[in-house]
């Protein structure tokens, strides 16, 4: 694949994954608890992460969100394929895991619903497995499994174009390209003849695309309603992170009723 080419879809990825602060396994953006008990996360950079947080909202609104809306005038049908493409292919990820913390029985039922969707469901095209009773569960990552092993947060931070993270979570994605992710590895790594790195950059940049575009609305209404909206994307994410760690499924009011309304139930 052109490396130029590579260059540009691996930064289109990023830019889009910056604006995805916290999202239900619909891909839809949601509200949690204020913070599940967890300790408190210091942004130790907060003057330096404003700036970036500012320059990366600059390139959402240029470039992204306009390529979300024109996502959006395809078909339904298409769309929710993609969707269900794209959560099949995150079980990749969710399955190692699950079986890292401990959740043996969710990792049987993933792993089903990817070799049961991936067949009958059509690479995942069609949610076959659903129809026999295996329900989607939560996605999991490295840096979850990080937080379920007791590590801390470390400090909250903002990098250019991959947007809001955490120093656990950063670790956690290191390990997802590094040996801990099966898809990245047959595309990237082996890049055999019949994947390339170009599907992967692909299914990432569609993964950005989809969450941007089933959330358009809910974007909007959080700049619009906010206070301060760096500090609203900060709680966001690190509510968002505490949930998936704690494994908790109701979606509550946030830390401000009046600035807040609930976005999106899953």
């Amino acid at each position: 694949m052109n490396k130029s080419l590579s260059i540009i879809l691996i930064l289109i990825f990023f830019i889009l994954q910056s604006s995805n602060v916290t999202a239900g396994d619909s891909g839809e953006l949601k509200l949690k608890n204020k913070n599940n008990g967890q300790p408190e996360v210091k942004d130790c950079f907060e003057k330096v992460n404003r700036g970036i947080f500012a320059f990366n909202q600059v390139l959402d609104k240029a470039l992204f969100r306009p390529l979300a809306k024109g996502y959006r005038t395809f078909p339904q049908p298409i769309r929710s394929g993609t969707s269900n493409a794209l959560n099949n292919l995150s079980n990749i990820v969710t399955i190692p895991n699950n079986v890292l913390q401990g959740q043996f029985k969710d990792a049987g039922i993933n792993s089903a619903r990817f070799v049961i969707n991936s067949t009958l469901g059509i690479a995942g095209i069609f949610d076959v497995a659903s129809y026999y009773g295996l329900k989607k569960g939560d996605k999991e990552d490295y840096g979850q499994t990080l937080g379920v092993w007791g590590a801390r947060s470390g400090c909250y931070f903002v990098l250019p174009i991959l947007g809001p993270t955490t120093v656990r979570d950063a670790i956690g994605s290191l390990a997802t390209i590094s040996g801990g992710d099966a898809w990245y590895n047959i595309t990237i790594v082996n890049d055999t003849q019949y994947f390339s790195e170009a599907d992967y950059y692909l299914s990432r940049l569609l993964t950005g695309i989809d969450f941007r575009a089933k959330n358009l609305e809910s974007f909007d209404n959080l700049e619009k309603n906010s206070v301060d909206l760096y500090a609203s994307v900060r709680s966001l994410y690190l509510q968002d992170r505490n949930r998936k760690i704690g494994n908790i499924d109701e979606t509550t009011e946030t830390l401000v009723d009046d600035d807040w309304e609930e976005l999106e139930n899953q």
